[in-house]
């Protein structure tokens, strides 16, 4: 299957968040190494332009307002304009060293939330995955 094919793409990393235990996503990975002052100013202040966009013209699920345990994908139908914004984040995450993945799937669990570019699904710990592209380039 190309990934084309698929319905969600989510972009994470390796360590687990504590509400999900499930591997924190981009925006997770970045404020972390805001909180432990990986990033320098100049790149900190990227992030928060980043940021503020994605508040700005995404809407935040109230599972995740109130921090219950789901994890948020993009809808691959719609999600060439977010991925485009994201970009910048992705290229923070390489300037650091911090490994990142992009995981496809049709199956994200339970939804919970759907809006026109998201949805936010209950984390039961299964999760099929169908395709994991690790280090995506943002040319693709």
């Amino acid at each position: 299957m190309s990934k084309n094919q698929y319905k969600y793409v989510r972009i994470q990393g390796k360590a687990l968040a504590e509400n999900t235990m499930f591997a924190k996503g981009i925006f997770s990975m970045c404020w972390q190494m805001i909180r432990d002052q990986v990033m320098d100013g100049e790149d900190a202040d990227l992030f928060l332009e980043i940021d503020s966009w994605f508040a700005e013209h995404l809407p935040f699920p109230p599972q995740c307002k109130k921090q219950e345990a789901v994890i948020c994908w993009f809808k691959t139908e719609n999600s060439e304009e977010m991925m485009k914004m994201i970009r910048p984040a992705l290229w923070l995450l390489d300037r650091y060293s911090q490994p990142y993945y992009l995981v496809y799937t049709n199956y994200p669990g339970e939804i919970v939330y759907e809006d026109q570019y998201q949805v936010a699904a209950k984390t039961d710990g299964i999760l099929q995955i169908d395709k994991l592209q690790e280090n995506w380039s943002p040319e693709e």
